[in-house]
């Protein structure tokens, strides 16, 4: 469990707060609009109204105390870097600031930001990969050229054992589990039987995965 400092509740902020509350992680909630505080604050440990660019405000926070302080605005370019940058100059240990274009990015990791994410590019790079083919089911870019696909099992090895199909020697890639009949099992072997409907997932890099399933 983490002790986490969310601040901006827009939509983005305002889901990153509910899934983290779902983990059982401690969420401290900041937005500057009461309605947006109220919304989120059932879901939260706690929640505040507040300016997040007022150094007084952030000092009352004791942001020394939270393992992660997320920035999740997004609709204020301004309030980001500065409240970004307070952050980290109050001792913040760990600054995750969500950003809403390069330039933004770039002025975030400059300004004190140890990481950024970055909603709108990581779902297009998704939906462009996912609909990119019809065997794709799901994607999962690790970075540096790597990725996880969920795919469909190739025709070949239908009928074949995972160590028959010999995925790895051959095509440098990992199958890490394999969902059927909409249940996902981990424990495969080398002796799994691959089976027509069957979906894999599957470890590595982008061009190995797209060599070997043909996207």
């Amino acid at each position: 469990m983490k002790q986490i400092l969310l601040i901006g509740l827009g939509r983005f902020g305002t889901h990153v707060a509910k899934k983290l509350s779902e983990l059982d992680h401690q969420v401290m909630a900041v937005d500057i609009r009461e309605e947006r505080v109220n919304e989120v604050l059932p879901d939260v440990t706690n929640a505040l109204i507040g300016d997040s660019t007022s150094e007084e405000f952030l000092s009352s926070l004791g942001v020394r105390n939270f393992d992660v302080c997320i920035v999740a605005i997004g609709d204020n370019f301004q309030s980001s870097l500065e409240t970004t940058s307070l952050l980290k100059e109050l001792g913040a240990n760990m600054v995750v600031a969500r950003a809403s274009s390069d330039v933004h990015e770039k002025f975030l990791l400059r300004n004190g930001a140890d990481e950024t994410v970055y909603p709108e590019r990581q779902f297009a790079r998704w939906t462009a990969m996912r609909y990119s083919a019809d065997h794709i089911f799901d994607y999962i870019d690790l970075g540096k050229d790597y990725a996880i696909f969920e795919v469909a099992v190739p025709s070949a090895w239908v009928g074949r054992t995972i160590a028959e199909a010999d995925v790895r020697r051959k095509h440098h890639i990992n199958i890490m589990a394999l969902r059927r009949d909409g249940q996902l099992d981990m424990t495969i072997s080398p002796d799994t039987l691959l089976l027509k409907d069957d979906t894999l997932l599957v470890l590595g890099s982008n061009r190995d995965i797209q060599k070997c399933f043909h996207f």
